[in-house]
């Protein structure tokens, strides 16, 4: 995809060779048929645009994480088929490595029709599995460590879930860390937060998966129970994001607070009227959630881009651009403030086209150039 002229006029951001990113996890095809508004049952309806374009939340993240300069590879698998043939191509065009990703000789690649309604800017997905579905004995151990070899950091979605635990095992051991994508709950996705290094949750998985009162608290409980997790990030759509970021430097002198109270106290700080992205913080404070427990840490509220709604056109894939764009600021070592912010205008840029990938901005385009 040609890069839009206020992206060639940015000059181009310095990007060490070295920062390379390995995901494992789900890549597909999507049909994306935008419609005037979400059709009743038994209607029949025509679209207003239409589109063919990858999908799948590895295949996304790594899409942006490629576009904003890093070097990923890809572990997954697909059939060989049509879809299969256009789901790496298109990978490789943006500069993904596929030399580990499996293809079967028989079988069929895995898509998604989605259906993005235009009234509500919402969209709805029917996925189809691809088949047959990859094992661990898909990946050889050349291949896997040949995967690993130089990489900085690992992103698993949470599918191919014993290969992915294959993947983070070997990880591990070499001090590779890992981000997990906890988008719902899955078979196996315990198995794997044993060694996550970072999280990033959908809005509803905090609760579900610990079965706390409330957002702040849950992400308390996930910290206690994670001990290795350096923070936790819950994206939360046009109200932007919470994250909880564990202190490992806690002072006998930390102020004691119930979490709840002080994200109140810090949405009260966030200024309302900002179009922007803007991030406000806790000072490190031992943070308490009633009936759970307590850890130190920061506390961290981000705001989304207020995006016009005629600018608004498609959320798919938002919350796999704002991982990409996590995945990046890791690699960057930037501070946390600085990648939510990043982060958040990342996935607005996206939110401009049809589809996952059609707006994923590139490292020059100019609407990041305050966030670098």
């Amino acid at each position: 995809m040609s890069s839009p002229s206020s992206q060639a006029s940015a000059p181009l951001p310095t990007v060490p060779q070295n920062w390379i990113v390995l995901g494992c996890g789900a890549v597909n095809e999507d049909f994306l048929a935008a419609v005037a508004a979400f059709p009743n049952p038994d209607d029949k309806i025509r679209s207003t645009s239409f589109q063919i374009q990858g999908g799948g939340n590895t295949g996304n993240a790594l899409t942006c994480a490629a576009r904003l300069g890093l070097k990923p590879r890809l572990i997954s698998k697909v059939a060989d088929d049509a879809r299969g043939r256009g789901i790496l191509e298109e990978l490789e065009a943006d500069g993904i490595d596929t030399s580990f990703l499996v293809v079967s000789k028989e079988g069929n690649s895995p898509f998604t029709y989605v259906i993005v309604d235009k009234q509500t800017k919402t969209r709805t997905c029917i996925h189809t599995p691809g088949f047959p579905p990859m094992i661990p004995d898909d990946l050889s151990e050349s291949s896997l460590l040949s995967a690993l070899d130089g990489v900085r950091l690992i992103y698993l979605d949470g599918r191919l879930h014993e290969t992915a635990l294959v993947v983070a095992q070997e990880a591990n051991r070499r001090g590779i860390p890992i981000l997990i994508d906890a988008e719902r709950k899955r078979e196996g996705l315990d198995d794997l937060f044993k060694f996550s290094d970072y999280v990033v949750c959908s809005a509803k998985f905090p609760q579900a998966w610990t079965e706390a009162p409330s957002v702040p608290s849950a992400l308390v409980a996930m910290l206690l129970r994670l001990p290795n997790v350096k923070f936790v990030i819950v994206t939360l759509g046009e109200d932007g994001c919470i994250m909880l970021q564990r202190s490992i430097t806690e002072g006998d002198q930390s102020e004691e607070m119930d979490i709840d109270s002080l994200l109140e106290s810090l949405k009260q700080r966030n200024d309302s009227n900002t179009v922007i992205p803007t991030c406000v913080s806790s000072v490190v404070t031992k943070l308490r959630a009633h009936g759970i427990g307590m850890v130190s840490g920061r506390l961290f509220v981000g705001t989304a881009e207020k995006i016009p709604s005629s600018e608004l056109v498609d959320t798919t894939g938002a919350g796999d651009a704002f991982i990409g764009a996590v995945l990046y600021a890791i690699c960057a070592s930037m501070q946390p403030e600085k990648m939510l912010l990043f982060a958040a205008q990342v996935a607005a840029a996206g939110c401009r086209a049809l589809g996952a990938r059609a707006g994923l901005p590139y490292l020059t385009d100019s609407r990041l150039a305050p966030f670098l």
